[in-house]
């Protein structure tokens, strides 16, 4: 143990320029989450189920670790397992750093220094105590074993299917029952999975980090056909939600997307005035289900977008709007109103 802290003490400068993950054709190729333990309820896991066990680090500007976040709220497990967010800068050499008692720009629950390790700055020395040799990328989110002192898994997907219901025996019978990945709706939401994530959730990153106009236009295109898709899906929806009355992880995995959505050089059409049905799901959501409302941070969105990326705005300029970061639910766009939305 001695030798892991000794080198998470260090602070690694390896540099990330985000045109290294593009293809040849400027389209960007998102890298593979390494740490892929399973927390289980299942006899004789190496991670079993604990209350008060695990802890998250995640940031409140990733969408990513935002779906976690979600989960976690949704499912009751507030005080099952804790969590720390890092600041909204992304330093791309040294990564994600833990906001100090003098940084005042960065408001939000837990925004704090690492409760679990007095003295570590940067998630990435949580990264090294797990692996003096880790080679990745320090990514969030990240759901650690404060009694083997190990990141378990650093996969958003993973961990919203561990939240999901490896801790169900923890919570009380109204969070239990609510079922993110119900095994009638398998095969549908894996289906939907598929295309939401090549070409909306991973479709922005693929047009906002693009470094060719070629590969700019052609995921542009595609992202604007499947959010017309989804358009015509919640257009018939037989309820509030993706699959109807119920919420699910489809919900949770597309909600973080879109409500980012004009952060990104997609500007095709914005969600407020081009997607009506989108637009009321997002707010429905928002305003209606505390997990979404409680756990969306505009200001680490804002902010981390248009200042940790200086590639892609060299200026670090921050708009103004949208203003409102979200409209109500009796409220409209101009342009809504005289379409007679």
């Amino acid at each position: 143990m001695v030798r892991h802290l000794t080198s998470a003490i260090q602070v690694v400068h390896r540099e990330t320029k985000w045109g290294q993950f593009n293809d040849q054709s400027g389209e960007f190729k998102r890298p593979q989450a390494l740490l892929r333990q399973w927390v289980s309820n299942a006899p004789g896991s190496k991670f079993p189920v604990e209350a008060g066990r695990y802890h998250l680090y995640v940031s409140y500007a990733c969408p990513w670790a935002h779906r976690i976040l979600i989960a976690r709220k949704l499912k009751g497990l507030k005080d099952v397992i804790s969590f720390t967010s890092v600041h909204w800068h992304l330093n791309l050499e040294t990564g994600w750093n833990f906001a100090s008692s003098e940084d005042t720009d960065a408001e939000g629950e837990n925004v704090v220094p690492d409760p679990l390790h007095p003295g570590f700055t940067h998630l990435q020395q949580v990264y090294f105590e797990t692996d003096p040799n880790y080679q990745g990328r320090f990514s969030v989110p990240v759901l650690y074993d404060k009694i083997h002192k190990v990141i378990v898994n650093n996969e958003s997907s993973e961990i919203l299917r561990m939240f999901a219901t490896e801790f169900d025996a923890l919570v009380d019978e109204e969070h239990r029952a609510i079922r993110l990945y119900p095994e009638s709706l398998h095969a549908q939401i894996d289906e939907t999975h598929a295309w939401h994530y090549d070409q909306i959730n991973n479709g922005v990153y693929k047009c906002g980090i693009a470094t060719t106009q070629e590969s700019y236009h052609a995921n542009v295109i595609a992202l604007f056909d499947a959010l017309d898709k989804a358009e015509d899906h919640l257009a018939t929806a037989k309820g509030p939600y993706w699959f109807g009355s119920n919420i699910t992880e489809v919900d949770v995995r597309l909600f973080v997307t879109i409500i980012r959505f004009d952060h990104f050089k997609c500007n095709i059409r914005d969600i407020r005035s081009g997607y009506p049905h989108i637009h009321k799901w997002l707010r429905n959501l928002y305003w209606n289900v505390p997990a979404f409302k409680d756990t969306t941070n505009f200001l680490h969105i804002k902010q981390h977008y248009t200042k940790s990326m200086p590639a892609i705005n060299p200026y670090c300029i921050t708009p103004v709007g949208p203003l409102p970061d979200i409209l109500g639910l009796d409220k409209e766009v101009a342009a809504v109103k005289a379409y007679g939305g």
